[in-house]
């Protein structure tokens, strides 16, 4: 074997090893995400004599999704400022801090001060998946070599950040099981050291693997265009539809697991139930593997559908779900078949909790198919645009945060008129918003 081939050996395995590292970041950032809603139970039965209950056991999701509306356009300028394998090591290291400081709030009581440390912690952990997301997608395109071997290491990126969020909840609700006010986060730190460990293996992997960033060029910063995406209508209207569908996507799932994990005569049962924490975990974690399930369907079927057909049809059956929900009494129950991680168990939930997992199949499909219709056109514009969108992620943590402030003053159910409006104005876009007007603005 001469040098060249030894070489050539030697960048693949490195090529490998590093692809598998960005798939485990890929997960681990659906994963530091949906940790925010199951932790959020504790605290919320901390709190649960302040009237705000629910709206405080989201400040977490809210802290972790505000982290992207700083760090948005500043993670796009550090990739091409210190390269993709440096953005990498600063998100790993980022999301280590974040959760050691969450992990530390259990040191405190269970009380304001433990709070504001979680809450903290939180905050910084969004740093660090705002940084993630920015960076693993054109990395993993990368390490393909672009094209399809590039999408479809993206694809099975995408599949294992589902599979990440379909557990998490599930893991963290075993673990707490029935939640009392005497719950703390010290009951959750076997996750959090799995995180931790997870990290710091990621930091260490990363940091021997050589990978060459492409050519960047020149970045959006130093070109000068006459104007921006703004200048689009189809693109600011997608900016609210992209704001509002994160909020569905995390809303949904999160304040039903609340209701699930509720033993109050406000929350999901007309009888006591044992482990409704845990229940909780794994209806919300049903709701996340449904939505895996619908991005496995779509990418069969994006290629003869368009995204504004599919954009209609979803947000349509997800609004015929959610009113269906909001409109069926608790006292209506279902045997659901909830998947524990290794196989699915028949339990009894109300039907509205299998009609809101339902919507999993309906928001699957939703930020690929905004992206696509809000980027038409844009041409030279579209990295400007990327940018913002991803600040627009914050609306997971502000959407949830205003339904679970009505689910605190006019009952669960109702705070569910939230993701109903916000489908029902992504379907109104993707029937009339989404349409280019703007077309004699030049883009190349």
């Amino acid at each position: 074997m001469n040098q060249d081939q030894q070489t050539s050996m030697s960048n693949k395995q490195g090529n490998l090893i590093a692809i598998i590292t960005m798939m485990f970041i890929y997960a681990m950032i659906s994963f530091v995400t949906n940790l925010a809603a199951p932790i959020g139970v504790i605290w919320k039965n901390v709190f649960a004599d302040s009237g705000s209950a629910n709206m405080i056991g989201m400040l977490g999701n809210a802290m972790n999704f505000l982290a992207y509306l700083f760090m948005g356009i500043p993670a796009g300028k550090l990739l091409t400022k210190i390269g993709y394998k440096n953005t990498a090591l600063a998100g790993i290291a980022t999301g280590f801090v974040g959760v050691f400081i969450q992990f530390l709030s259990g040191k405190f009581g269970a009380d304001i001060s433990g709070f504001i440390v979680y809450l903290f912690g939180a905050f910084v952990s969004g740093f660090a998946v705002c940084i993630l997301n920015t960076v693993v997608n054109p990395m993993l395109n990368l390490l393909g070599g672009g094209g399809n071997r590039g999408n479809q290491l993206n694809l099975i990126g995408g599949t294992l950040n589902s599979l990440s969020g379909t557990l998490t909840p599930m893991l963290v609700g075993a673990l707490i099981g029935t939640v009392t006010a005497n719950t703390k986060m010290m009951d959750v730190n076997m996750v959090l050291y799995i995180a931790l460990a997870v990290f710091a293996c990621a930091f260490v992997i990363l940091i021997f693997i050589p990978i060459k960033d492409p050519e960047m060029g020149k970045t959006t910063e130093d070109t000068k265009f006459e104007h921006s995406p703004w200048a689009f209508r189809h693109f600011c209207l997608g900016v609210i539809a992209i704001f509002v569908y994160v909020g569905v996507e995390t809303g949904i799932p999160g304040t039903l697991n609340f209701y699930i994990s509720d033993t109050t005569p406000g929350g999901a049962w007309t009888n006591a139930v044992a482990n409704a924490a845990t229940i909780g975990g794994f209806v919300a974690g049903t709701y996340w593997l449904l939505m895996l399930a619908g991005r496995f369907i779509a990418s069969f079927i994006g290629a003869k559908v368009s995204s504004r057909i599919m954009m209609m049809f979803t947000n349509a059956c997800g609004m015929i779900l959610i009113l269906a929900a909001i409109l069926t009494p608790k006292s209506v129950t279902t045997a659901m078949p909830l998947f524990t991680g290794s196989s699915f168990q028949m339990t009894t939930v109300p039907l509205s909790a299998l009609l809101l997992v339902l919507c999993g199949l309906c928001t699957s499909i939703m930020w690929s198919s905004i992206f696509n219709l809000a980027t038409e056109g844009l041409g030279k514009y579209t990295a400007q645009a990327s940018g913002i969108f991803m600040m627009m992620v914050v609306g997971g943590g502000i959407m949830p945060l205003i339904q679970n402030f009505i689910a605190d003053h006019a009952g669960y159910m109702m705070s569910y008129v939230v993701p109903l409006l916000s489908m029902c104005y992504m379907f109104i876009y993707a029937v009339i918003g989404c349409k280019n007007v703007n077309k004699n603005i030049p883009v190349d």
